[in-house]
């Protein structure tokens, strides 16, 4: 029995030896940063079996790791999600990681190709510009690198890996729908979170934020009117994000000739809307509304353009007209964004003015990754560092000034009106034109919301809506294999109905 045990031990040692060697090693390594450097960096030498592991599993399940990323996006500005690291660096990893298995992938999967559209050339305008911005100087600081390349990273870099990964990943029709469906069950989450946080209350984390830095701008009406984050940043963040899933969940279910799909994304819709009132979030309503007037144009039909136009209208003149359901104050404060006289936006005007007068001495603004941390309180342009935003047009208009913020908005109209153009002239599929229908409109009302609040490049919006209209621009690739997949749902579909009809009538024997 000793020799079996004997020999047992040496073959596993003769298999497996370099790697016990390898984790004793690390072990070794582990013990002497804890004891000369702290816990930090004896955590992160324990960790890094883990991460080489991971990176195993990423080459070869590829998929898992663009799984993770939607999921880490999404979850990741959650108040009880707290990280030692900068927020953004766990996305940055996985899409550079992603992108590096594209690339030594090529043969196996050649989808590189799809990525020569209008959204890249749009892309590589803005990515241009913000190139240029480096030798911006207006403040009189000196060429600062790392400043221009945080500013950079955040605001070009990333919507190219984005607009990459989605036009390599989203690569079959099941995939596609797989994608949706996830997003809308994160979204119902985030419905559910808040009916969570109504109810059951806030979380310790939550609780501090709410005191602190969102004690201003959402505990209003002398703490009798919440406004609402449920998973998200801040209400404006979280009512601008819902509108535009909304959209993309209504028309993706409405389109749907599968009967399963149709019902989900539409019930979780409904779930989603009553989130985005629930911030409070006023702009968000105009969101809404122009994110389904995008498929009103695009639809191409008087059928479907009538009733949507109708149920629009009635809903605006509800709003504005009538004081129904003026016992509710998140209605109350949906209502006031009708209001001209209302005292927040007149604030945002004032701003708006102050910058205006800064800004005509700087057309190229004050550069980018510019704020209060790396500008001087005696410099010309520290007012312009310092002051809220309240929008993201307004941030890109301070840092890339009136020439940054045309290329931008030019940028921006380029690859919608390239997806517009996709969804009307390039699509037959009925489920397709709403599917690239609703990812238009999500990107018009994420938009729109940017107009009024600062979530373009918020969590999880970059990947969500810039992804999103990168799927639009795949979606004549995928409509030969799309029909397929649709007739074999239906065809499973009508099988059983069949089934549940004769059990009904031999029921009845």
């Amino acid at each position: 029995m000793a020799k079996i045990y004997s020999n047992r031990l040496s073959e596993f040692s003769h298999e497996n030896g370099g790697r016990v060697l390898l984790l004793f090693l690390l072990f070794l390594l582990a013990i002497y940063e804890f004891v000369n450097a702290g816990f930090t960096a004896f955590a992160i030498i324990c960790l890094l079996p883990f991460v080489i592991l991971y990176v195993y599993v990423a080459f070869r399940w590829r998929m898992f790791t663009f799984w993770t990323l939607i999921a880490v996006n999404y979850f990741i500005q959650m108040k009880d999600i707290s990280l030692p690291v900068p927020m953004s660096l766990p996305n940055e990893i996985l899409e550079i990681i992603l992108l590096a298995i594209a690339v030594i992938d090529a043969r196996q999967s050649p989808h590189f190709e799809r990525a020569g559209n209008m959204m890249l050339f749009a892309l590589t305008l803005w990515f241009g510009f913000c190139c240029i911005e480096l030798l911006n100087d207006t403040c009189n600081l000196g060429m600062n690198v790392g400043a221009w390349f945080t500013g950079f990273r955040l605001m070009t870099l990333q919507l190219l890996w984005i607009f990459l990964i989605f036009t390599i990943y989203i690569s079959s029709p099941k995939i596609l729908i797989t994608y949706l469906r996830i997003w809308a069950l994160f979204s119902l989450f985030s419905a559910f979170w808040t009916w969570k946080q109504q109810t059951y209350g806030f979380t310790t984390a939550e609780n501090i934020w709410m005191e602190t830095v969102g004690r201003r701008t959402h505990i209003l009406n002398a703490g009798t009117l919440i406004r609402y984050f449920s998973t998200f940043s801040d209400a404006a963040n979280y009512g601008c994000h819902a509108a535009g899933a909304a959209v993309a969940f209504i028309l993706t279910g409405i389109s749907s000739k599968i009967i399963r799909d149709k019902l989900f994304f539409l019930l979780i819709s409904a779930a989603v809307i009553w989130g985005m009132f629930q911030s409070g979030t006023r702009t968000a309503i105009f969101c809404l509304g122009a994110g389904l007037l995008v498929y009103v144009v695009l639809s191409k039909s008087i059928k479907i353009a009538t009733p949507f136009l109708i149920a629009f209208l009635f809903f605006a003149f509800i709003l504005v007209f009538t004081n129904i359901g003026n016992g509710n104050q998140q209605i109350r404060r949906m209502r006031s964004a009708f209001n001209k006289e209302d005292a927040s936006a007149s604030v945002r005007d004032i701003n708006k003015e102050a910058i205006r007068g800064y800004i005509k001495d700087a057309p190229w603004g004050i550069g980018l990754g510019m704020g209060w941390d790396n500008v001087p309180a005696n410099n010309k342009y520290f007012k312009l560092a310092t002051v809220p935003p309240d929008s993201e047009y307004v941030f890109i208009w301070i840092r890339t000034g009136p020439i940054g913020i045309t290329i931008f908005l030019i940028s921006m109209a380029i690859m919608f009106l390239g997806a517009c153009s996709v969804v009307l002239f390039k699509l037959k599929s009925r489920a397709l034109i709403g599917i690239g229908s609703g990812l238009c409109g999500a990107f018009v009302a994420i938009q729109l919301g940017a107009y009024g609040n600062q979530v373009l490049y918020q969590y999880p919006n970059g990947v969500t809506f810039f992804g999103g209209l990168a799927i639009v621009y795949i979606l004549p690739y995928l409509e030969p294999e799309w029909n397929k997949y649709e007739e074999k749902r239906l065809a499973e579909q009508e099988e059983r109905k069949r089934l549940k009809l004769e059990k009904k009538l031999a029921s009845r024997v």
